[in-house]
């Protein structure tokens, strides 16, 4: 018996829900005589599910699971000329709600590391922060980033606040049935450029996830282009990396 073992149980244990997101595991002491090992491997076991994100260990509180049960990281359905039947995000099973909160809007400029998505240094731009969960246990955060004068856009007929720039706690404004949001917004879309990588979480991300300041995880940068190349909008989602990453490509 070794770590590699220990660990394998415990993932499938978390990813099948069986180990609740929240829950206490056994001391390295305690674990160590479940399996039948040494205390050594027991520690050991518990560092690499820790640098996968799965648990968290705090002083006096011991080792927590800190992961729920493995779900799609879905980033759209494609099928054009309609977008609209996009899922942002599924459940792998059933019998688990899938729910999300915008907790954080807020204007600032542009720092120089923005530069590469497109924005320049020091302009104004509004970042909308969220989180979703599955079955309640917080599974994805996605900060969207936009220039001040697009996210002002107001679709034709509405007179209250612009949607982008909706306050934390205010009623989601959406649009009609069948009306893609860049539509109703009037934004001229031409493509969108993802980059998909497995790295340490920003710490914005790991705190909303609940999750290790550094844990590992998957980064979706999605960049949004006019015809003319300039950047209407990004995108960066985290995911644990225990999820997985799903796009429907449809026509």
């Amino acid at each position: 018996m070794n770590a590699q073992r220990i660990v394998a149980d415990m993932r499938a244990g978390i990813a099948a829900g069986e180990l609740a997101y929240g829950s206490r595991l056994p001391s390295v002491r305690d674990l160590a005589e479940q399996y039948g090992v040494s205390q050594q491997t027991a520690s050991a076991s518990y560092a690499v599910l820790s640098a996968l994100g799965l648990t968290r260990t705090t002083a006096g509180s011991g080792t927590t699971v800190a992961a729920g049960p493995s779900a799609d990281a879905h980033l759209g359905t494609y099928a054009p000329p309609d977008l609209t039947a996009a899922e942002a995000w599924r459940p792998t099973g059933p019998g688990h709600e899938a729910t999300e909160e915008t907790y954080l809007v807020r204007q600032l400029v542009a720092p120089a590391t923005w530069t590469e998505w497109g924005f320049t240094e020091g302009a104004d731009v509004v970042e909308r922060h969220r989180i979703r969960r599955v079955g309640g246990v917080p599974v994805q955060h996605k900060v969207t980033v936009l220039p001040y004068a697009v996210a002002a856009a107001r679709p034709e007929g509405h007179d209250g606040v612009p949607p982008m720039l909706a306050p934390v706690g205010a009623p989601p404004i959406r649009p009609p049935h069948g009306t893609r949001v860049a539509d109703w917004l009037g934004w001229s879309v031409d493509r969108t450029e993802a980059q998909i990588t497995a790295e340490p979480m920003e710490p914005s991300a790991s705190e909303a996830l609940g999750m290790q300041e550094g844990s590992p995880g998957f980064r979706i940068v999605n960049i949004t282009r006019t015809p003319e190349g300039e950047t209407l909008y990004v995108t960066v989602t985290t995911a644990p990396l225990h999820h997985r990453i799903t796009l429907d490509i449809i026509g």
